[in-house]
């Protein structure tokens, strides 16, 4: 081998330790600490272990939230059964509805459609006091989703609704969510991106919670939605005129996840310059006095 050829390798050896640490990272992003590194008790909580999480560290914590990843680990014991006489089109649609509870559905989507969903939108309850019921006892099923309704489950079991003067207003739609955005993560591809609509009830929960489970660096951004232009009457203080959507993606590295939306010839032709991160126009400055 020439020189010259020994000079277009690169000779450094590989870092194992660190490309191990890098997947770990990829695969678990809630375990990610502040500084970049593993948080092992997270990781173990993740993969079933329960631990004493009393110790002080930077992030989101809330009553329940070790209970979340045994409600995440605990297998399905439902099944998707066929409705054709409630169906359009049943041989020959390529589409589906699943109607049920959502975190069972999302437990038993993940066998066939792990890592191969791009896009996933979801519109949770905004926890304005009385939009979601909750189980007591931090655990669900298909059985308590059909006793919903009556309130009670066939033990006399209680279910709620989760109003803003419970001491856990805040933790219980934090248990609520934990599961189902971890699971619709584990759906998406690698170019996947999740939408999530959300208003200013649990928009900073949200926010705090969607970077720990796609992990800070897979935050894309939080839109404005406007909903009322004149904004809404019954509101306090101020009348709102607008609600959010924040995404996340799956690998924010991957550009095809934000990317290749068809552009109008209109806005070909007001983006005039390009470059090597693509179209872009010039646009004069304004002074004002």
């Amino acid at each position: 081998m020439s020189e010259q050829e020994t000079d277009s390798f690169n000779l450094q050896s590989l870092n194992i330790s660190e490309e191990k640490r890098e997947e770990l990272l990829r695969l678990f992003p809630e375990v990610r600490t502040e500084g970049g590194q593993i948080d092992f008790d997270r990781l173990r909580l993740a993969l079933g272990d329960m631990v004493d999480t009393g110790k002080e560290r930077y992030g989101l914590n809330w009553p329940g939230k070790s209970a979340c990843f045994k409600a995440i680990q605990t297998p399905s014991m439902g099944a998707l059964l066929p409705a054709p006489e409630e169906s359009v089109n049943f041989d020959t649609t390529k589409n589906l509805i699943i109607e049920g509870d959502n975190l069972e559905a999302l437990k038993l989507l993940q066998k066939s459609y792990i890592g191969k969903v791009k896009m996933i939108y979801i519109d949770p309850p905004y926890n304005t006091g009385n939009d979601f019921i909750y189980p007591d006892n931090f655990s669900e099923s298909l059985q308590t989703y059909l006793e919903y309704t009556g309130q009670t489950g066939e033990e006399g079991k209680r279910f709620s609704s989760n109003t803003d003067t419970d001491g856990r207003f805040h933790s219980k739609w934090l248990n609520m969510m934990y599961p189902r955005l971890y699971l619709a993560r584990d759906l998406l591809r690698d170019d996947g991106v999740v939408f999530i609509s959300i208003d200013d009830h649990e928009a900073d929960n949200l926010y705090k919670l969607g970077k720990e489970i796609f992990g800070e660096e897979n935050f894309v951004a939080s839109i404005s939605v406007q909903i009322n232009p004149r904004g809404r009457h019954l509101d306090s203080f101020v009348a709102k005129t607008h609600e959010y959507v924040m995404i996340f993606a799956k690998d924010a590295s991957n550009a095809d996840c934000m990317f290749g939306i068809e552009k109008s010839d209109r806005w070909i032709d007001e983006y005039d310059k390009c470059d090597e991160r693509g179209r872009y126009r010039e646009l004069k400055f304004h002074r004002f006095s």
